[in-house]
C-alpha cells in the first residue's frame, strides 16, 4: 500500500470564485457558501488542471492507494482582513474536502487547515479544528508558522507559549500537525522560497525549545523534507556540540517527522539518511509544483516512489514504513 500524506484539494472553480468574492466585498455581503454538486466535485478530480494528468489519473498512474487531502496552502489568505474571511474560507474548504472523502471512501482522508488570522490568538482556531476531527472525521491539520505571510511582521516562534493551546488540543485529539507555510507577500522571496525558509525556522524553534518536554505525545510532521535542515545539519549540530552537557541537535530531530516532497533522488536520499526511515512519511503533493515532466528523464517529477525503490541500501521494512507504515501509525488510519 502507498499512502501519500501530503496532497491538496483539486476543487471546482466555485471554491476559488467564492474566495474572490469574499476578498472583493470584505464580508459586507455576508458569508455565503460554495454550492457544487457531487458531479462537479468528481469532475474537478478528473480534470488535468495542474499537471499533464488529472488528480485521479496521476494517483492511479503512480500507484498511490490513499492520499491525505488538505486545502491548498497558498490560497488560505491568513493575513487578510477582516479575520472572519479566513475562517469562512477555511470552513468552506473543509466542507468540500469532507464531501470528497465521502465520495471516495478509503481513497482520501481529510486534513484541516487551521483558520489562522495573523496576530489573533491561536486558540481562535481550535473550534474549527475540533469540528473537523470530531464531526468530519479529519485525521490531522496543517500548521502555518507564519500567518503574516512574509509581510514584514514576524509571528512567534513555534517554541513560544503562544502556540501552547494548539499543542494541548493536538495532544487531546491525538492528531499530527503538518507544518506548511501559506503564501508570501514579499516580492523578494517567492512562495516556494518562503516555504523552505519557514520549515527551517519551524524546526529550529521546536527542537531548541521545551515543547516536547511539555507535550511528550505531540506529533509534528515537517513539509518538503524539512526545508534546509538536512542540507545544513552540520551548521546547527556544531553549536550543540560546542555547548556540551545536552542532547545534540541531530538527536533532537528525532522528535519530528518529515515528508518526502522532494523532487530529486539525491535530496530524498539525504533526507532519509539524515533523519532515519522511521521519521519519514511518503508525500508527493501530487498534483502540485512537481507535476511536470523532467526533460532529463521524461518522468513526472512528483513520481517519487521509483526513487525509493532504487535505494538498495533501504531495507524492505524501512521502505514499507516510509510509504505506508509511518503514516498509518501517526494518523491512526484503519486501512
Amino acid at each position: 500500500m502507498i499512502i501519500d500524506c501530503h496532497g491538496h484539494v483539486s476543487a471546482p472553480a466555485q471554491l476559488w470564485a467564492y474566495k474572490a468574492s469574499l476578498i472583493s466585498h470584505r464580508g459586507s455581503h455576508g458569508r455565503g457558501a460554495v454550492t457544487v454538486s457531487d458531479d462537479e466535485i468528481r469532475a474537478a478530480l478528473n480534470a488535468a488542471e495542474i499537471g499533464p494528468k488529472s488528480h485521479l489519473d496521476a494517483l492511479a498512474a503512480y500507484g498511490t492507494d490513499v492520499q491525505l487531502i488538505s486545502p491548498r496552502p497558498f490560497q488560505l489568505m491568513h493575513s487578510e482582513r477582516p479575520g472572519k474571511l479566513v475562517h469562512w474560507f477555511a470552513e468552506e474548504c473543509h466542507n468540500l474536502i469532507h464531501r470528497q472523502t465521502k465520495l471516495f471512501p478509503g481513497r482520501f482522508f481529510g486534513v484541516a487547515s487551521l483558520p489562522q488570522v495573523a496576530g489573533a490568538p491561536i486558540a481562535e482556531t481550535l473550534r474549527e479544528l475540533e469540528r473537523c476531527v470530531t464531526q468530519l472525521g479529519f485525521v490531522g491539520c496543517l500548521l502555518n508558522p507564519d500567518p503574516f505571510e512574509n509581510s514584514g511582521q514576524e509571528a512567534p516562534g513555534l517554541g513560544e507559549r503562544y502556540w501552547y493551546p494548539l499543542y494541548e488540543k493536538l495532544c487531546t485529539l491525538d492528531i499530527p500537525a503538518h507544518i506548511h507555510a501559506t503564501s508570501s507577500r514579499s516580492e523578494r522571496a517567492s512562495y516556494s522560497v518562503h516555504l523552505i525558509n519557514e520549515e527551517t525556522i519551524a524546526v529550529l524553534g521546536l527542537v531548541n525549545s521545551d515543547v516536547f518536554k511539555d507535550f511528550p505525545t505531540l506529533k509534528v510532521i515537517v513539509s518538503h523534507g524539512g526545508g534546509a535542515i538536512p542540507y545544513q545539519l552540520g551548521r546547527f549540530d556544531a553549536p550543540s556540540i560546542r555547548r556540551g552537557g545536552g542532547t545534540r541537535f541531530r538527536d533532537r530531530l528525532r522528535h519530528l517527522y518529515f515528508d518526502t516532497v522532494l523532487y530529486t533522488e539525491l535530496a530524498l536520499e539525504l533526507l532519509i539518511k539524515t533523519v532515519g526511515a522511521d521519521r519519514c512519511l511518503f508525500g508527493s503533493e501530487c498534483p502540485g509544483v512537481g507535476s511536470t515532466l523532467d526533460p532529463d528523464t521524461g518522468a513526472p517529477m512528483d513520481h517519487i516512489r521509483p526513487h525509493l525503490e532504487k535505494f538498495a541500501w533501504l531495507s524492505a521494512t524501512d521502505r514499507e514504513a516510509i510509504v505506508a507504515g509511518n503514516a498509518r501509525r501517526l494518523f491512526k488510519l484503519a486501512i
